[in-house]
């Protein structure tokens, strides 16, 4: 489903786009042991014909911010569209949550975060790990394949430190409730992270950049155990952030740049190491706070917001420069995405009316409408996909592993990635059956659930399931259903005149809910 049919922007950008550099140093990363798990399946592709793996996660990127998905963007994102225009763009895929820690979790394990402990919101930063000690994930996977696996970035999936011995233990609370963290030792190094779910190497802060603790720890060790307490920030809209404990070293405004040094210093390494890689690189924008560096400051037409766009973007061309200069980038499959739609809010859309952050999509970050949760999608594989292309299927960051699994010739056993579908066909060139995907199951910060299948979305409940308010003039009725086909901005609820069609579609997701899995061969 094209959103912008008169819009023709793929080729636009084969032209030469301007990349910025910052000077790489060379760090050792550390090698660990095989964790235990349960899937003993091998990969029959030799190590050195399988593809380098690149995953880069925009935060609360939407769907109408780059301008190789809307050409009216008021944002110049050159990286990123010369990605596209290298590459494959997906108009339908979406995020497994409308907010971050369950798309995480989703992206990570094949899993809908639903089935998880967390049933609405997110993780706070001191919040226990949210992925189960021997749940297997995209990094498993891999690592299975011979693969050197790696995450930088946000990781928002809960973390395990030590006890302060003798402190009062946190009270009872669901995983949406945030825990103070007062009982845990964060000077300490990590009992549970990412080493323990298949990452090797490991550079992350715990939580969203206004979410405290605010700390580096590199392969589950904080960078500096100095702690101290770092004053939040209520300035206007968009440049917030939290009161709490952090590194003393720690400054906000240097984060996204360092992640992506990171980033470079990582693909430099790893000329040294003959296996191929996966590197899970989690940005921590354009998410709030909003604090672009001072050369993108006024420089795009949607503020402040606008501008950590672009910053962004040039970080992305950063890595993407340094993967190309040390000629990675003909074997290496870039994945670039969006963890949900961006945060603008109608304060945002009076004071930058031109700019449209999630298209001509309903709603925004938290919510079941598709502005919500329907996100960019570029895949650039170029020993594979040789010429720019677009694809309309139906897809889910969810459906990453089993697509993995099926490009290192591996077989997804019935307990992982109970959730994901592999559209490697598509990148391919390969035929395939139409859909790939029958079905997708949608999930709100509030826990309200759709489904789309085909060109029709059932929606559980009345409003957004999230921040936005719902005008409309039937906001009454107690359920949704919209043609996206037709209407693709889900301006008219048409429930009461396809009453049978609703039926299908709420058995279909009830079931689908209680069963445990959608893929087949599956098993919950």
């Amino acid at each position: 489903m094209e959103l912008f049919p008169k819009k023709n922007c793929t080729m636009k950008f084969l032209k030469k786009s301007i990349f910025i550099w910052i000077p790489v140093t060379i760090v050792a990363l550390l090698a660990f042991g095989a964790r235990s798990i349960k899937y003993t399946g091998t990969a029959q592709v030799p190590p050195s014909t399988r593809p380098n793996v690149l995953v880069i996660l925009a935060d609360d990127l939407g769907y109408g911010d780059l301008q190789c998905y809307n050409s009216d963007s008021q944002v110049k994102t050159p990286n990123l569209d010369r990605l596209s225009a290298e590459g494959l763009r997906f108009t339908d895929a979406h995020s497994g949550s409308a907010v971050c820690s369950p798309t995480r979790y989703g992206l990570v394990t094949g899993r809908y975060a639903f089935r998880s402990p967390l049933k609405r919101g997110v993780l706070g930063g001191y919040s226990p790990s949210l992925i189960e000690a021997d749940r297997f994930t995209i990094a498993d996977l891999l690592k299975q394949a011979g693969y050197q696996t790696s995450v930088i970035g946000k990781w928002h999936l809960g973390l395990d430190w030590p006890k302060i011995p003798g402190a009062q233990p946190e009270p009872p609370h669901e995983p949406h409730q945030w825990p103070k963290g007062d009982n845990l030792n964060i000077e300490a190094d990590l009992t549970q992270g990412p080493k323990e779910l298949g990452f090797e190497y490991s550079y992350i802060i715990p939580s969203s950049l206004d979410i405290p603790p605010y700390l580096y720890l590199e392969n589950g060790q904080p960078s500096s155990r100095e702690i101290v307490e770092i004053a939040g920030s209520d300035q206007p809209r968009g440049v917030y952030w939290r009161t709490g404990k952090g590194s003393k070293d720690f400054k906000l405004k240097e984060t996204l740049d360092q992640l992506g040094t990171k980033a470079q210093e990582f693909l430099v390494e790893r000329r040294k190491n003959p296996k191929p890689f996966l590197l899970y690189l989690p940005l921590t924008s354009p998410h709030t706070p909003w604090l672009p560096a001072e050369q993108f400051r006024g420089r795009s037409g949607a503020g402040t917001y606008g501008d950590f766009v672009a910053h962004t973007d040039a970080v992305v061309g950063r890595v993407l420069k340094t993967l190309d200069s040390l000629r990675l980038k003909d074997n290496t499959l870039v994945v670039f995405t969006s963890d949900n739609g961006a945060d603008w809010k109608p304060g945002d859309k009076e004071k930058y009316p031109l700019h449209k952050a999630n298209g001509i999509l309903r709603g925004e970050k938290s919510d079941i409408w598709e502005g919500g949760h329907r996100v960019p999608f570029i895949v650039r594989w170029p020993n594979t996909i040789k010429q720019p292309r677009q694809s309309d299927q139906l897809l889910c960051l969810n459906d990453l592993m089993a697509t993995l699994a099926s490009l290192t010739q591996q077989k997804l056993p019935a307990d992982a990635g109970q959730d994901s579908f592999d559209f490697s066909p598509i990148l391919l060139h390969e035929k395939y059956p139409t859909p790939i995907r029958n079905s997708l199951i949608h999930h709100s910060i509030e826990g309200m659930f759709s489904i789309r299948q085909g060109k029709w979305k059932y929606v559980a409940g009345q409003g957004s399931g999230g921040w936005s308010k719902d005008e409309s003039a039937t906001k009454d009725l107690p359920e949704q259903l919209y043609d996206l086909e037709a209407d693709p901005g889900e301006t008219r609820n048409v429930i009461q005149a396809n009453p049978a069609i609703a039926q299908q579609l709420k058995a279909l997701l009830e079931k689908q809910k209680k069963q445990g899995y959608t893929r087949k061969g599956a098993s919950a």
